[in-house]
């Protein structure tokens, strides 16, 4: 479904990403884990069109997409749901949801934002409130909800984790698989390995710009070297 061949992004004289290549398939789950500031982030902004790569190639569903327009991208089917979340603090939910529906045409949009309460509860209780006072977690609910109001082939999450209680976490990996099992292909960025490498089908490690391993999740999960840098083992 996607592959990215030779990715060199660079902030400024900063070589960020340095000859980067992973690929997806549909229906699966695969993960960028890594250290912060090892490239995973930026190498989803790159394939989502939010940066640029010097030189390399991007294909989704065998088209490339290297010099795409973002909003373009959104309409050929990924949705991106960055890191820190960046809902619109100012709306409520329900509208929230309404601006991920933005590339859509024809479509059922009310039918969509139900479907969207069903995976999601706590935001049909929450639709007519401000959604910057909203909880950290039920944030990072809205941004996948509002990213799924795209009808997305691909779903790329960066850092869905981040900042959460355990049980949150655990209630969020939750919803990835059940997303996953409903047969969303989707592409984790994750600093928490453990439960990234649960659920993936494959994992890219990344380190300083560069994939230096890469395999099945039950493989990268049982690697010495995995388990001693993510582990904690």
């Amino acid at each position: 479904m996607l592959k990215a061949e030779d990715l060199n992004v660079y902030y400024g004289p900063i070589h960020a990403v340095k000859g980067v290549s992973f690929e997806v398939n549909d229906g699966e789950v695969v993960t960028l884990i890594g250290a912060n500031g090892a490239g995973k982030s930026t190498s989803l902004k790159t394939v989502s069109g939010l940066m640029r790569s010097r030189g390399g190639k991007i294909e989704f569903m065998g088209k490339s997409i290297a010099n795409t327009p973002a909003h373009k991208i959104v309409e050929l089917g990924i949705a991106h749901v960055p890191e820190g979340r960046r809902i619109f603090t100012s709306m409520t939910v329900e509208e929230n949801l309404d601006m991920g529906a933005f590339t859509v045409r024809g479509g059922n949009i009310e039918a969509d934002k139900e479907r969207v309460f069903e995976q999601f509860p706590r935001l049909k209780e929450r639709r007519k409130q401000i959604a910057g006072t909203l909880s950290g977690g039920e944030q990072q609910m809205l941004a996948m909800g509002r990213a799924l109001m795209s009808h997305p082939k691909l779903l790329m999450l960066d850092e869905p984790s981040m900042g959460l209680a355990p049980i949150l976490v655990e209630q969020v990996f939750d919803i990835i698989s059940a997303l996953h099992k409903a047969g969303t292909t989707i592409l984790l960025v994750e600093q928490n390995a453990e439960m990234a490498l649960s659920i993936a089908d494959r994992a890219y490690v990344m380190e300083t710009g560069r994939i230096t391993l890469s395999g099945t999740g039950k493989e990268l999960a049982a690697s010495e070297e995995v388990q001693k840098a993510y582990l904690g083992g």
